[in-house]
C-alpha cells in the first residue's frame, strides 16, 4: 500500500465558508504520512477552488472535480484510488482535533484493528458564536473476534458510534477485499457501516474524543423537513433487525436498544410531519400520524422499549395510548421548541 498510513476522503458541496477549517485541521494533525484525497461534487460555489488553492501549497492533497452524484459516489471515487494503508472519512464542514489521526492508527497497529472507533462532540450553534456541545462516547475496549464485538456493539450502537464514517479509522484492506462501497441511497452511512460491521472481526473502541460535528449551517436539522423520513426509518429498523438476526444475537441488552432506537427516532418521524416546511394540512398531518401509530411494529417495541429519562417516559405516553391528537399536538410542542428556542431543545435532545 506503500508509505501512507492514511488516506482521508472528503466529499465537497456547496461549504464554501467551512471547508478551509476542515482541510486546515488535517494538515495540523501530528500524524503526517497521509493523502487527502478531496472530491468536488460538482459544487456549483467557490469550494472546488478554495481546496484547490491548498492542494497547490501542500502535495499531499489531490482535488477530483466531478460532476454532481452525490457524497455517496464522491466517496466512492476517492475509495478506488486510495493508496493508504487506513481510510478516514471527513465531511467537510467540520473538523478533527489535532491527534485524531496518530491516535487512532497507533491503537489500529496495536491491535491489527479492521475498525477503529472513537467518541466525539456535537456541537450545536444557537447564536452565531454561541453553541452547546454534546459529548458522544463509550469506554475504551478491544474486540479480537466476532463473537466479543457482536455482544457488545448494542453499547456502540446506543451512543450513536456506529452510524456515522467520520469517528472511525478503516482498514483498507478489509474495504477493499470485501468490495465495501457506499451505497447511492439518503443517508448512506448507515447502510455503509452496517457492511463494515457485518462481519468485522478486530474493532478497537477508545473513549477518546476528536471529532467536532457542527450543527450550524440553514439546513441542519433545527429546520430542515425530510420527505419519506418515515419509511426511511422503518428501512434502518429493518436492517438493524436483520443484522442481529444473522449475528444470531438476541440478548435483552440488545434487543432493548433497538426497541428504544425505533421509539425515540418514530416520535422523531412524528415531528418531521409537524415542522413547518411540511406542506400537508393539518388534517393530513393528522391523518399520516395515525396511519403512523397503527403500524403493529410501534406497539412491539414500546414494550420493549424503556425509556431513561422523565422527558422520554413523557414522551411516549401518547404513542402508548394510541391517540393520534395528543401525538400531534407533543409534537406541535416539539417542532415549537426546536425552531424557536434551539438550546432548550439541544439540552432537551442530550438529556433523553
Amino acid at each position: 500500500m506503500s508509505d501512507i498510513k492514511v488516506s482521508i476522503i472528503m466529499p465537497v458541496y456547496k461549504v464554501e465558508e467551512y471547508v478551509g477549517k476542515a482541510i486546515e485541521s488535517i494538515q495540523a494533525q501530528t500524524l503526517t504520512e497521509w493523502e487527502f484525497i478531496i472530491v468536488d461534487d460538482g459544487t456549483p460555489d467557490k469550494s472546488g477552488e478554495i481546496c484547490d488553492a491548498y492542494a497547490e501549497k501542500d502535495n499531499r492533497i489531490k482535488v477530483i472535480h466531478k460532476e454532481n452524484g452525490g457524497a455517496p459516489s464522491a466517496r466512492n471515487v476517492a475509495i478506488d484510488i486510495a493508496k493508504g494503508e487506513y481510510m478516514y472519512f471527513l465531511d467537510s464542514d467540520d473538523w478533527a482535533e489535532p491527534t485524531m489521526l496518530e491516535d487512532m492508527y497507533n491503537l489500529a497497529k496495536r491491535d491489527q484493528a479492521q475498525l477503529v472507533v472513537a467518541g466525539f462532540y456535537i456541537d450545536t450553534y444557537y447564536e452565531k458564536d454561541k453553541y452547546l456541545t454534546d459529548n458522544y462516547v463509550v469506554e475504551d475496549a478491544v474486540y479480537p473476534d466476532k463473537e466479543s464485538f457482536r455482544k457488545n456493539a448494542y453499547k456502540l450502537f446506543d451512543k450513536n458510534l456506529l452510524y456515522t464514517p467520520w469517528n472511525k479509522l478503516y482498514e483498507s484492506k478489509y474495504i477493499l477485499e470485501n468490495n465495501l462501497r457506499f451505497p447511492t441511497t439518503l443517508w448512506d452511512d448507515f447502510p455503509f457501516n452496517i457492511s463494515i460491521v457485518r462481519n468485522v472481526e478486530r474493532v478497537t473502541v477508545t473513549s477518546k474524543q476528536y471529532y467536532h460535528f457542527l450543527r450550524a449551517r440553514a439546513e441542519s436539522e433545527t429546520t430542515a423537513y425530510r420527505p419519506g423520513m418515515y419509511e426511511k426509518r422503518e428501512e434502518e429498523h429493518g436492517w438493524m433487525v436483520d443484522l442481529y438476526k444473522e449475528w444470531k444475537v438476541m440478548d435483552h441488552n440488545s434487543m432493548e436498544m433497538i426497541a428504544r432506537r425505533y421509539v425515540e427516532r418514530f416520535i422523531g418521524c412524528v415531528e418531521n410531519i409537524t415542522n413547518p416546511k411540511c406542506e400537508l394540512s393539518s388534517k393530513e398531518k393528522r391523518q399520516e400520524i395515525k396511519r403512523m401509530l397503527k403500524n403493529p411494529r410501534l406497539k412491539k417495541m414500546l414494550k420493549l422499549a424503556n425509556p431513561r429519562s422523565s422527558y422520554m417516559k413523557i414522551m411516549v405516553l401518547p404513542l402508548k395510548w394510541n391517540s393520534t391528537l395528543l401525538t400531534y399536538w407533543e409534537a406541535k410542542v416539539i417542532t415549537f421548541v426546536k425552531t424557536k428556542n434551539t438550546k432548550l431543545f439541544t439540552k432537551l435532545k442530550v438529556g433523553r
